[in-house]
């Protein structure tokens, strides 16, 4: 198969057209008529996925994050960014990126099915088409537990060693919203639907003490621990739609550890 081709694919249920104006989705390196024979499947094209790639003998690099985000002045060897778009073009590897368009089109429903939330509307309307609503993360509901239980619920479906909580943990929730990913920008719009509980990533010190004075409790289970599964679901599709392809993915690794 050709680059092309795979993004065709790609972009019949996940079109780059669904991506939030600040975002960078699609092709980032490489050449659209390449051929194709191996992808390999990361949430972060870091210099180590890269490495990876190259030894797997990975044609193309399909990830969630965008690897060039924001300005570029200039592709050189002394700057990171530079020094991995070299690495790509050198190996012959093309990097292609689904992010906001993802969030909105997949992650939301795949993230609800985990935490076993009934679905009501999406936090952030982002898109409207046939009087479909989709946007970024979900509002929902749960069966009535404690913080505690759903935050451990959280920690097995999603394999974490830890979460971060603001709030009591005994307090009862059933209403949920969700941002997975760095959410903090949501916290009004989690009030404004009536959670009692949001799951998101990257929440600062005073977000989250402000927000449990306004009556949300914030379960943090970090950038990486809910948008993750995006490795599965990508090579999941890829070994049901496209089977001609190989594929290999970056194994499950926490960013960070706690001392």
């Amino acid at each position: 198969m050709k680059v092309q081709d795979i993004i065709d694919y790609f972009e019949r249920d996940i079109p780059a057209a669904l991506a939030m104006d600040w975002d960078n989705v699609g092709l980032l390196v490489g050449d659209k008529t390449a051929d194709v024979h191996k992808i390999y499947v990361a949430l972060d094209v870091t210099d180590e996925v890269i490495e990876h790639a190259i030894i797997s003998g990975a044609d193309m690099i399909v990830s969630h994050h965008p690897m060039i985000f924001g300005s570029i002045n200039s592709v050189v060897a002394d700057n990171f960014v530079g020094s991995r778009i070299m690495k790509l073009i050198q190996n012959g590897i093309a990097c292609y990126a689904m992010h906001t368009n993802f969030d909105v089109a997949k992650m939301g429903e795949i993230v609800a099915r985990k935490m076993d939330v009934s679905v009501e509307a999406p936090l952030e309307s982002t898109d409207c088409q046939e009087g479909a609503i989709r946007g970024i993360g979900f509002v929902g509901s749960i069966k009535p537990v404690t913080v505690r239980e759903f935050a451990d619920s959280i920690k097995e479906n999603f394999g974490l060693s830890h979460v971060k909580i603001f709030g009591s943990g005994e307090a009862i929730v059933s209403k949920v919203a969700c941002c997975p990913g760095s959410g903090k920008s949501d916290i009004d719009l989690a009030l404004e639907a009536g959670a009692e509980v949001y799951v998101t990533g990257d929440i600062d010190h005073h977000s989250g003490i402000d927000a449990v004075a306004r009556n949300l409790v914030i379960i943090d289970a970090g950038h990486y621990g809910l948008e993750h599964i995006f490795i599965k679901y990508i090579m999941e599709l890829i070994d049901r739609d496209l089977p001609k392809l190989q594929v290999e993915a970056e194994g499950f690794k926490e960013p960070f550890w706690i001392d």
